[in-house]
């Protein structure tokens, strides 16, 4: 294995992780947003207030996109596992 492929491999990893984080946090930032700046608006400082449905937003969106996700994940092992033998030999 060139030192070439090997980063590339990483690089792949790497884009699936930041395309899988963001799938899953960009919601719950967007919800966060919109909560703190009604939060701010209205001078209600509750904590729960912005927790919760921030918590919820993430639970949904990984119901929701739970099996892409795993699909996505299933699909790089898949191609990482049946190109070994042309990366060790």
């Amino acid at each position: 294995m060139t030192p070439d492929v090997a980063v590339n491999i990483w690089r792949e990893a790497m884009w699936l992780i930041v395309l899988l984080v963001a799938v899953i946090v960009m919601p719950s930032l967007l919800i966060g947003l919109v909560i703190s700046t009604f939060q701010a608006a209205t001078q209600i400082n509750e904590q729960t207030l912005s927790f919760l449905p921030r918590l919820l937003t993430t639970l949904i969106v990984i119901i929701i996109t739970g099996p892409w996700l795993l699909r996505r994940i299933m699909e790089f092992t898949e191609q990482l596992v049946l190109s070994i033998p042309m990366l060790v030999g």
